[in-house]
Parts: structure tokens; sequence; C-alpha cells
């Protein structure tokens, strides 16, 4: 289970969720799941975002695996 936490313009886009919890293996699923979980985040998703792993920032790295409990 992956928590992702959203604020500005996708906090906004998820209706005003400020965080999720998501079961996703990789970046691309966790992005997959959030567009079929809020339609709103897909125009955001498809611009390009940067994701927090852990600290860790990734940027176009979609096949990037999440590890078990990530925040």
């Amino acid at each position: 289970m992956v928590n992702v936490v959203l604020w500005g313009a996708l906090k906004s886009a998820a209706r005003d969720a400020s965080a999720v919890d998501i079961e996703a293996r990789d970046i691309r699923d966790l992005f997959a799941k959030l567009e079929a979980e809020y339609p709103g985040l897909k125009p955001h998703i498809e611009r390009g975002i940067a994701v927090s792993i852990n600290g860790r920032i990734f940027r176009d790295s979609w096949g990037e695996r999440i590890p078990e409990n990530a925040e």
C-alpha cells in the first residue's frame, strides 16, 4: 500500500483529497489507479509530474518500482 500525498492543483483535481492509500507496484501503475479513481488528475499526469518516493524524486521514471509501505 502506498500513501500518496496530494497538494495544490493535484488536491483540487482529486476532489480535495489531501492523501490517499493506493496499492501500486510501480509509478505507471500508481498513475493509472489515480486516474481511474480521480479522473481530474489525468491532465496533470499527462503534462508530467514528479513523484517523491520515500524522499527521492522521480520524473519520467514510470517503471520505477514502489517499495511496500512507501510514502
